[in-house]
């Protein structure tokens, strides 16, 4: 009887899985790996490497949440550009720091409801480049994680998690 209840589970698993594949990481050259690369690239090219905080505006929700293993969490998406704006990119300040995403590293995750695509996970490794009075030098490398939610069919970033700074 447990032989058979066994072969019946996987069974099921097999034509579930013919059914309704189990997606994996996405190919860098499909459209979802390059909208979401694209989004990367405004978000710390832009956003955050040249402090234009409007690009912040259209990216992410109003619920964000963003975890750092350094600095804690903010709640908002108030709060993260309120953070930015009187941070590193406030007009005063002799500190700058500029983001490049570590070649190869970036994957993307699609995330499905019914078949339908909701969201996308993103990870990736960062290096960071750290300008004091005129001098760039390397700062710490780190891992993130990104959970984009599409929102009125744009991708918006909803939980960042950004950890493993070296």
């Amino acid at each position: 009887m447990k032989k058979d209840t066994f072969l019946i589970a996987i069974t099921m698993v097999f034509f579930l899985g013919i059914i309704n594949p189990i997606k994996a990481q996405v190919s860098e050259d499909s459209e979802l790996f390059i909208a979401l690369k694209t989004n990367d690239s405004l978000l710390f090219n832009v956003g955050f490497n040249e402090c234009e905080l409007n690009e912040f505006k259209n990216l992410i929700t109003d619920d964000l949440e963003f975890y750092h293993d350094k600095n804690g969490i903010l709640k908002s998406k108030v709060e993260f550009i309120s953070v930015m704006a009187n941070g590193i990119c406030h007009k005063d300040n002799l500190y700058k720091a500029r983001r490049e995403l570590v070649k190869g590293s970036l994957k993307v995750y699609p995330l499905y409801e019914n078949g339908k695509i909701y969201g996308a996970i993103q990870n990736g490794e960062h290096q960071f480049y750290e300008t004091f009075q005129g001098n760039e030098k390397a700062g710490s490398v780190a891992k993130f994680s990104h959970l984009w939610i599409l929102e009125n069919n744009q991708w918006k970033i909803k939980r960042i998690l950004s950890f493993d700074h070296q």
